[in-house]
């Protein structure tokens, strides 16, 4: 007799004043389905998750100023490069999705995961009907 599957769930997670690798990590966990008992590598078997406040978010040390994310388009002198300071004053949902992405394999499941992120900058968002709050 098979077990019956647990179905997908939404989890909110609030980064004010959260550390970013801190977030990130627990957000992939969950995002993959480790924190299961049906967890296999092979399956996707994780939860959707909303992040909120975004722009609220804490870094240690110096990489605030420090940390640079670059992009290439692949033509020549078209190195673009950007401190972590001013892409999270005006993109601070992709600081979030770059450290989650950064912690999730390279396979052929990662599209999907990304997939059931959700980012808002700030405390509104539009699944308050279906998102549990993280524990």
């Amino acid at each position: 007799m098979k077990k019956p599957k647990e179905k997908n769930n939404w989890i909110l997670f609030d980064a004010k004043d959260a550390i970013l690798g801190h977030l990130a990590r627990d957000i992939a966990v969950t995002l993959r389905g480790k924190n299961k008992v049906e967890f296999v590598p092979y399956k996707d078997v994780g939860d959707f998750v909303v992040v909120i406040n975004s722009s609220k978010i804490k870094v240690t040390g110096k990489k605030m100023t420090d940390k640079i994310y670059y992009h290439h388009s692949g033509y020549l002198g078209s190195l673009k490069s950007q401190t972590l300071k001013t892409l999270l004053k005006e993109h601070p949902q992709d600081v979030i999705k770059k450290a989650i992405s950064g912690m999730l394999p390279d396979n052929k499941l990662k599209k999907i995961w990304l997939k059931k992120l959700y980012i808002f900058a700030d405390d509104k968002y539009p699944f308050e009907d279906k998102v549990r709050k993280n524990a």
